[in-house]
């Protein structure tokens, strides 16, 4: 099948990847001539494990094509897929000028009938606002798709080849028909394609990600209760988590949730509430709860040092938002590390993958260290943000030799206390008493 994908960014790039793997043509489009030009040097701006080789194989094989020229674009592809940024507006809400632009050229360019497909995570109601808009502008026959997407970072070429479900927004039993075959190769070991109207797409999308933050903050607010009685959080974890009913994912605690999805899809749900005269407000209490973690795992830090913040250095292990990726969208170490910052402590980071993107987040510049150990030599505490599989054995002994005191402060709760406390050091984590 011939398809153009609009947006080269997490979401577009991603299905452009996978859906070019299965065997069809993709033209890339994006108006970031930088990025295109990138791009076609083999250069992936963004860090998701396994796309950049899925990127240069299928560019090498002929399926995957990119360029600025849209126009050329919608005239050699039967389907259009649009994957463009949708970030929260001052007000909360999403932002959909860049989904409206493009299908307001999509409807300028287009002489017979496509399949306009929105990928990107847009507010309920967005398929009748681009259906309009499109209609406005040309008398070309079209059908509108809403195919939200559920891909984790660091783990989106997988969620991508082996979806736990596709969802299809459109009432139009050829379209749907259309978008089974496109999906069909992801599908050998039984169908997990949902056929729905495009505004249950919409608002299943919004609700799969507040439900997941809400279950996140669940688990930090349980974490200070635990704290504050002497429970353990992971034994707790262990305890709900083994009901069925309830399961596993998404119970861990931490310093809170950030990235692109979560915390914008939360304020946008608050806001479509607001708009509705529906208040949601559980969706409420989670952001709020998310914002309070962030500030109750850094007051540790800061309450340890009250009066010695000129005096100080941290080593922070862990920039990004979660492991694998380079994303510190509202990331809670670039949300501690300001409030460090500002409190006159020095902070010495180190990210495998996060330390250029964190460098234009932060409102004042840190030091950037080659390595994990070069990031605690003379640090008076470790402090640590992010999963990184490199973080969770480490050379205690060697950590101890370079720290001027036997400090750590784990925002992720990767070591067990018991140990590291045997080890000599003084272990601050979360919702572990």
């Amino acid at each position: 099948m011939k398809l153009t994908v609009v947006g080269v960014g997490y979401v577009g790039l991603v299905a452009a990847g996978g859906l070019a793997e299965s065997g069809n043509h993709i033209i890339c489009v994006d108006n970031d001539e930088n990025k295109i030009d990138n791009l076609k040097k083999g250069n992936i701006p963004i860090y998701e494990p396994g796309l950049a080789d899925i990127i240069k194989n299928n560019e090498r094989a002929g399926r995957l094509s990119f360029t600025t020229d849209l126009k050329y674009a919608v005239n050699n592809s039967k389907v259009i897929i649009i994957g463009v940024g949708t970030p929260s507006a001052p007000d909360g809400s999403a932002d959909i000028s860049a989904v409206l632009a493009v299908c307001e050229k999509i409807a300028e360019y287009m002489k017979e009938h496509k399949i306009i497909v929105t990928k990107s995570t847009v507010p309920i109601g967005t398929h009748k606002i681009v259906a309009d808009l499109i209609k406005s502008k040309t008398n070309v026959p079209f059908d509108y798709v809403s195919n939200p997407e559920f891909l984790k970072e660091g783990s989106a070429v997988d969620d991508f080849a082996k979806p736990d479900r596709v969802i299809i927004g459109t009432d139009n039993a050829e379209v749907q028909e259309t978008m089974k075959q496109l999906y069909s190769p992801f599908m050998r070991k039984g169908s997990r394609i949902i056929f729905m109207d495009a505004a249950s797409a919409e608002t299943a999308k919004y609700a799969a990600n507040v439900m997941l933050a809400t279950r996140i903050s669940f688990m930090n607010e349980l974490s200070g209760l635990c704290e504050r009685y002497g429970a353990d959080i992971e034994k707790v974890r262990a305890g709900i988590g083994s009901d069925p009913r309830i399961g596993n994912s998404f119970l861990f605690a931490g310093a809170g949730y950030g990235g692109s999805c979560f915390p914008k899809d939360v304020k946008a749900m608050i806001y479509m509430g607001r708009q509705m005269a529906c208040p949601q407000t559980i969706a409420e209490a989670v952001q709020q709860a998310n914002y309070s973690q962030h500030d109750r795992f850094a007051n540790k830090v800061l309450s340890y040092f009250k009066g010695r913040e000129n005096k100080t250095t941290l080593a922070v292990w862990g920039l990004a938002f979660k492991a694998k990726t380079d994303d510190v969208r509202e990331s809670p170490a670039i949300w501690c590390i300001n409030k460090f910052l500002k409190a006159g402590i020095k902070v010495k980071a180190f990210d495998p993958e996060a330390m250029e993107t964190a460098k234009s987040a932060l409102k004042q510049s840190i030091e950037m260290s080659q390595n994990d150990y070069q990031a605690i030599d003379g640090a008076d505490a470790l402090v640590i943000f992010t999963d990184w599989q490199q973080f969770r054995m480490p050379d205690f002994d060697l950590i101890k030799d370079k720290l001027k005191k036997p400090v750590i402060f784990d925002g992720r709760n990767l070591y067990e206390p018991t140990y590291v406390k045997k080890l000599g050091f003084e272990y601050y984590c979360v919702g572990r008493a």
